[in-house]
C-alpha cells in the first residue's frame, strides 16, 4: 500500500475517533445526569421572605400552594434541602419594637419546624445541616435581615444567635443607626465605631456577616474588621445589572479573596438591565414602591409581595416590563465564577420576597440551575460547591472563629 494512502488512512482513523470520542451528549443522558447530582446534593438557599408567609391565615407551609414560591411540597419537587427563613421588618422600625417584631418571627420559625417533625430540622450548625440531609431532611436556619433589629443593642445580637439566628444582614433598604445601607443616602460613612463592634460580637457568637443592602463603603468596613468570612446573602453581579443592590466585580473580587461567598439573588431588577430600567420608570424603583406598598399593607410582607406581583403582571400585560428568562441568573452565576472561581458563588433566590424571573417562579425549579452549570461544562464538584457547600464551608469557618474568640476571652480571664 502506498505511504501516502496509509497516512491518510491513518488521518481519516483518528479524526473518527476524535469525532466520537466529542460527540454531543444527548440531552436525556445530561438531564439524567444532573437529576442525580442534584438530587444528592446539599441544596442551600441562603435567603427566603416565607417566614411573613408563616403569619397568614390561609398559609401552611406542609402544603402545596399555587401562589409564593416555598412550601415543602416544593421544596421536596425542586431538591431544596436547606433554607435560611428570613427575618425581615421594615428599615423605618427601630428601637425595641423592632425587636420585638423580630423575636415574633423567630419565634413563627422555630414553631413551624417544630410542626413538621418528619420532614424539618433546625440547624445550628454545618453539622446539623449535613445531619439534616442524612436523615432525609430539610434543614431550617434563620438569617436576620437587617441591624435595624437588634434595636441599637449589641446585647441582642447574642440573644438572637442563643435562639438559632446564623447571619445578620447589617442593614436593610434603609440606613440603621450604625451602618449605612446601598439605597439611602450615606449619613455614617460606612461603619461607625458601635457597627465595627457589632462585627466583631456577631463574630464572637458564630454569626455570619452578611453584606448585601449595605452601601460599598460599609462593605469594606466590614471586610476590615470581620475575622471571619463575610457572605452577601442575595445579591448579584452589577457588571450584567447596575443597581446599588449587586455587587461590583472588586467588591466580589476582595470578598473572595478572605473566603467569603456571593450568593446569586433571582429578582429580576437585580439581574436585568432592561426589566430593572422600566420597573423604575414604572414605579420608582424597587425601595420607593416597597416603601408605599409597606404603608397600604400595614407592613404585611404577604400582602406586599401579592400585590408587587399584581402590579408587575398588569405591567408586563399592558408591555411596560419585558420579560426575563430564569436563564439570566444562569449568566450571573458563571460571571462571577469566571471572575472569582466556584468556591465563592452561591444561591440566595430572594423567594417570596421578589419578582422571580419566567421558569423559575419558585424552588421547584431549582434543578434547571444544576441542569444549566451542567451543559456549561462545570464540574460535578464545582456544582455541588454552589448549591450547598460553599455556605457551610463559610459557617464552619465563622463556627472556627467563634471558638478561638471565645476560647481566648475565657482564657484571659482569672
Amino acid at each position: 500500500m502506498p505511504r501516502t494512502r496509509i497516512i491518510l488512512l491513518a488521518s481519516s482513523f483518528l479524526l473518527l475517533a476524535s469525532a466520537l470520542a466529542t460527540r454531543a451528549v444527548p440531552n436525556e443522558e445530561i438531564s439524567a445526569r444532573a437529576h442525580k447530582l442534584h438530587f444528592s446534593s446539599i441544596v442551600l438557599d441562603t435567603h427566603d421572605d416565607t417566614t411573613q408567609r408563616l403569619f397568614a391565615k390561609d398559609f401552611e407551609l406542609g402544603q402545596r400552594h399555587t401562589e409564593g414560591s416555598v412550601d415543602i411540597p416544593r421544596m421536596r419537587e425542586g431538591g431544596m434541602n436547606g433554607i435560611f427563613f428570613s427575618i425581615w421588618i421594615d428599615g423605618r422600625i427601630m428601637g425595641p419594637p423592632a425587636v420585638e417584631k423580630a423575636l415574633d418571627q423567630i419565634d413563627a420559625v422555630l414553631q413551624t419546624v417544630k410542626k413538621y417533625p418528619n420532614d424539618m430540622m433546625f440547624a445550628r450548625t454545618a453539622a446539623d445541616v449535613r445531619r439534616a440531609h442524612a436523615q432525609g431532611k430539610i434543614a431550617a436556619l434563620m438569617g436576620v435581615e437587617g441591624g435595624h433589629m437588634i434595636g441599637n443593642d449589641i446585647r441582642v445580637v447574642r440573644i438572637f444567635a442563643d435562639l438559632g439566628v446564623r447571619y445578620m444582614t447589617l442593614s436593610h433598604f434603609y440606613n440603621d443607626e450604625w451602618a449605612d445601607s446601598s439605597t439611602d443616602k450615606p449619613v455614617h460613612n460606612g461603619l461607625t465605631d458601635f457597627g465595627k463592634e457589632i462585627v466583631r460580637e456577631m463574630n464572637r457568637q458564630g454569626m455570619i456577616v452578611d453584606i448585601s443592602h449595605v452601601s460599598d463603603k460599609t462593605f469594606y468596613d466590614a471586610l476590615e474588621v470581620s475575622k471571619a468570612p463575610l457572605i452577601a446573602s442575595h445579591s448579584s453581579c452589577r457588571a450584567l445589572c447596575n443597581h446599588p443592590r449587586d455587587m461590583t466585580d472588586d467588591m466580589m473580587k476582595a470578598l473572595a479573596a478572605k473566603g467569603g461567598v456571593i450568593q446569586i439573588n433571582y429578582e429580576k431588577s437585580f439581574i436585568d438591565q432592561a426589566y430593572k430600567d422600566a420597573s423604575e420608570r414604572e414605579t420608582g424603583g424597587v425601595v420607593q414602591h416597597t416603601g408605599e406598598l409597606t404603608k397600604g399593607c400595614n407592613d404585611d410582607e404577604a400582602c406586599i409581595s401579592r400585590k408587587m406581583s399584581e402590579l408587575e403582571q398588569k405591567l408586563i400585560a399592558e408591555g411596560k416590563l419585558p420579560h426575563v428568562s430564569w436563564e439570566r441568573v444562569v449568566d450571573h452565576i458563571d460571571h462571577a465564577v469566571k471572575l472569582i472561581g466556584a468556591d465563592h458563588v452561591g444561591l440566595g433566590s430572594d423567594f417570596d420576597g421578589a419578582n422571580m424571573p419566567d421558569g423559575l417562579e419558585d424552588c421547584s425549579k431549582l434543578p434547571k440551575l444544576t441542569e444549566a452549570m451542567l451543559r456549561k461544562g462545570y464540574s460535578d464538584s464545582d456544582i455541588r460547591k454552589i448549591l450547598g457547600e460553599n455556605t457551610l464551608r463559610v459557617m464552619e469557618q465563622a463556627e472556627q472563629v467563634s471558638k478561638e474568640m471565645q476560647g481566648g476571652a475565657n482564657a484571659a480571664r482569672p
